[in-house]
């Protein structure tokens, strides 16, 4: 993860980036889910509570989705057409919420549809990427690959969200045409996406099946295994639950017997998955941090917008472009870090500062409810100081973005079932996300902002505390092997070049 973050892609791995550069976040990136509520609430008059069902249907679908989806991904030997599309669908529909809403949520009904439509389309990206990852870098190379990709969907989304705010302050009130910035990242998606070959994604590798990828053995110029039957690469997905593992393929882990077929690992039952303590115990880690967390956003866009004109808006835009650029560094240190010390230390990190930005959001919200009282405008370094909250935002929902992917890998390894594993854990995220964001607007509008901010504070504390006394590390013993032996090489390459650097080097005597 050094050097260059933007390279010239010369493999299947340098092209990950630049997809996840231009399709951002599922929420903020292509589909730019919380520029819509800012334009219907401004430019449509819509309520908060109006904006709330529709993004409340949205997570609903998107949560009933997410497990089908990671599903497919599984099975899927498509994964490349399964993302493009989504990306397209997503896009259409964004454009869709523009044109056809009314004022004061006349055809809210149409937009439902399109919400609900949208999110079971949308639910299909987390897991398209990441399966398609794995499939390409292999288990082993999922930390430090996770974090590159989080780092491009955190810039590319800020950079959509910058295009899309300077847009809505030249065009304010007319702020319709900023989504117009959704179909140009469209064209970098589907660019970037049509120069992963098929045969680039090793299935099996895929599925969390093995441990290594053919694709990442061929980059590093180490031959794939070989047998009679054929190319490794090629895949057939398996024709039921518990299908065993082609014999070419390195494995997670073996059992002993003298039965050769017994030490072929198999793909783990559904049933067998849901069963996992460390899962289940994780899935409601993450409803509940999405729950508390998933509101804050929309809210603090909101205190900056609403009465402040097209500077409002700006800030709003500014809101989702600070938290972004954080979690781009916030993604970093996940990646660079969470092999060294843990998974468990930066997720907690990152959920207890959750409460601590509620804390002082509902401070400031005080504050600016005085001046309102008064009759006077909110200052400027009021709305500055808001602003900055959301570095806080950049480092919680930045590791957690993340760490969730990573500790998903971790869990399902050797299960075959990473992309249903990983559509469990998005699923839980979408059903708090969805509980958030119409309990925290129904909350703003019948008992006020800072109430809301309250509230959330405090059941936010309560996933960061489940985390800290009832979940385990989960960092895999071969992910630290692998980074320990990366070191290791490094370090006998430097001292190799070093002393032949020193061979070339004339003698000279000192006199």
């Amino acid at each position: 993860m050094t050097g260059n973050i933007l390279p010239r892609p010369s493999s299947a791995k340098g092209v990950l980036r630049y997809i996840a550069l231009f399709l951002g976040e599922v929420r903020d990136g292509l589909t730019m889910i919380n520029m819509q509520s800012t334009f219907l609430i401004l430019s449509k008059n819509y309520t908060e509570k109006q904006a709330g069902i529709m993004f409340f249907v949205f997570g609903m679908s998107q949560f009933l989705a997410q497990t089908p989806a990671g599903y497919i991904m599984d099975y899927s030997d498509k994964k490349i057409m399964w993302l493009g599309s989504a990306a397209i669908a997503t896009t259409l529909l964004t454009l869709a919420t523009a044109l056809f809403a009314k004022e004061n949520g006349e055809n809210l009904a149409l937009m439902i549809l399109i919400k609900f439509v949208q999110g079971a389309v949308t639910a299909m990206i987390p897991p398209g990427l990441n399966s398609i990852t794995q499939g390409i870098v292999g288990a082993v190379g999922m930390t430090s690959q996770v974090a590159m990709n989080e780092m491009m969907n955190h810039l590319g989304t800020a950079i959509i969200v910058l295009a899309g705010s300077l847009l809505a302050f030249f065009l304010y009130p007319n702020i319709g045409f900023l989504f117009i910035v959704s179909p140009l990242a469209l064209a970098g998606v589907l660019f970037f996406l049509a120069q992963i070959r098929p045969e680039d994604i090793d299935h099996d590798a895929a599925r969390g099946l093995t441990l290594e990828s053919d694709t990442e053995k061929k980059t590093e110029g180490v031959p794939p295994t070989v047998t009679s039957g054929g190319n490794s690469s090629t895949y057939a997905p398996p024709a039921a639950d518990g299908a065993p593992m082609p014999e070419n393929k390195k494995e997670f882990q073996t059992m002993p017997s003298a039965d050769e077929s017994s030490t072929m690992p198999h793909a783990d039952t559904p049933l067998s998955i849901i069963r996992d303590p460390v899962l289940l115990t994780f899935l409601v880690l993450c409803f509940l941090f999405h729950m508390s967390n998933g509101t804050v956003l929309p809210l603090v866009m909101q205190t900056l917008a609403i009465g402040e004109g097209s500077s409002g808006i700006l800030f709003s835009g500014f809101c989702i472009i600070v938290a972004q650029m954080f979690m781009v560094l916030s993604a970093k240190i996940c990646g660079d870090y969470s092999v060294k010390y843990g998974r468990k230390p930066l997720f907690l990190i990152g959920l207890f500062s959750v409460p601590i930005r509620c804390a002082i959001l509902a401070g400031l919200t005080a504050i600016k409810n005085g001046f309102e009282a008064a009759g006077v405008a909110s200052p400027l370094w009021l709305q500055m100081v808001t602003l900055s909250t959301q570095v806080l935002d950049g480092v919680g929902a930045g590791v957690f973005g993340t760490m969730y992917i990573l500790v998903t890998s971790d869990i399902s390894g050797g299960t075959g079932r990473f992309s249903m594993t990983l559509g469990m854990t998005t699923a839980a995220m979408s059903i708090g996300g969805t509980v958030s964001g119409y309990l925290g607007q129904a909350i703003a509008q019948d008992m006020g902002y800072r109430t809301a901010f309250i509230i959330l504070g405090f059941m936010s504390t309560v996933p960061a505390l489940l985390y800290l006394f009832f979940m385990p590390e989960t960092l895999p013993a071969h992910v630290r092997e692998d980074a320990a032996n990366k070191t290791l090489k490094q370090m006998t390459r430097i001292a190799e070049d070093d002393e032949e650097n020193a061979a070339q080097e004339p003698y000279v005597e000192l006199t």
